[in-house]
């Protein structure tokens, strides 16, 4: 590795840490000057995983409450 890739994944790494996982790669940088097929494929991987929780959980928030009798103190 030279000391310029070097340098790229520190900045990766520094990213990571410093502007949180979740926000440095859906919104600060694609790294395109990573040179590292599997970084990218696991980076991509990340980001369909990230917004099929952000779906999930969108779509979870907007079903209706079933009424519980029960909890309802209908016993």
């Amino acid at each position: 590795m030279t000391y310029e890739e070097q340098d790229e994944w520190n900045a990766v790494r520094y990213r990571m840490d410093n502007e949180g996982i979740d926000y440095c790669f859906e919104h600060y940088s694609s790294f395109e000057e990573i040179k590292d097929e599997k970084f990218h494929e696991l980076r991509l991987q990340f980001l369909k995983s990230l917004k099929e929780i952000q779906n999930y959980v969108n779509e979870k928030c907007q079903e209706e409450v079933e009424k519980d009798d029960e909890y309802e103190g209908d016993v």
